[in-house]
């Protein structure tokens, strides 16, 4: 009997102490952690620490994918900290790409608001290639840590937009990751299975060196 009313009272104990903070607005002059940024103090957080313009704007698709990525990812947006959320737009270009991808920390889902996007991902464990057409107001979701891309395959400019489930999900580009750094070439060649002079030419394009 003794433990039942101790369990219940470290029940709601914990459950109290979880409601005492309603939301912990990051402190950016502070380091992040594995579990999010440091809160600001609760007597400098303003209505603008919830509020995030960045989104309504296009971004600029004057590049070599045609493509742009606005993020409200916690570093841009702290009020998203500790709620496992973030978002972002998406503008492509005819023939816009957002190449091949992954986010480690969150799984993500797409909304199409113009246009017509080709996505898709690709399994892990079985390598099999789940893609379609998206038209405006299809959505697709994309599982935490997989391969991921879209694709503008309509004939006018398209919108999408974007939530995650992390505030922080990061993101690894598959084509820098291999191209836009100082991995050698011979390296490089040797795990992609591709000659030397194209390896070169991928680098020379995405910024790489060696």
């Amino acid at each position: 009997m003794f433990l039942t009313i101790l369990f219940t009272f470290a029940l709601l104990f914990s459950s109290s102490h979880a409601l005492q903070q309603d939301f912990c607005v990051a402190d950016l002059s502070l380091s992040d952690t594995p579990s999010g940024y440091p809160c600001k103090k609760p007597s400098t957080v303003t209505v603008d620490d919830f509020v995030f313009s960045g989104l309504g704007v296009a971004g600029n698709t004057s590049n070599l994918i045609k493509a742009a990525v606005n993020l409200a990812f916690v570093a841009q947006f702290p009020g998203f900290n500790g709620l496992g959320l973030s978002m972002g737009r998406l503008d492509l270009a005819v023939d816009g790409v957002i190449p091949l991808h992954t986010h480690p920390e969150g799984s993500e889902v797409i909304l199409v608001i113009e246009g017509t996007i080709r996505a898709g991902f690709i399994s892990a464990s079985t390598n099999v290639v789940y893609f379609k057409t998206l038209n405006k107001g299809d959505i697709m979701v994309f599982p935490q840590g997989l391969l991921h891309f879209q694709i503008n395959s309509g004939k006018i400019p398209a919108l999408a937009f974007v939530s995650l489930s992390s505030a922080n999900p990061g993101i690894q580009v598959t084509g820098s990751a291999l191209f836009a750094n100082d991995l050698p070439t011979e390296v490089v060649a040797k795990v992609t299975f591709l000659d030397i002079a194209e390896v070169k030419k991928l680098k020379g394009i995405l910024g790489g060196t060696n």
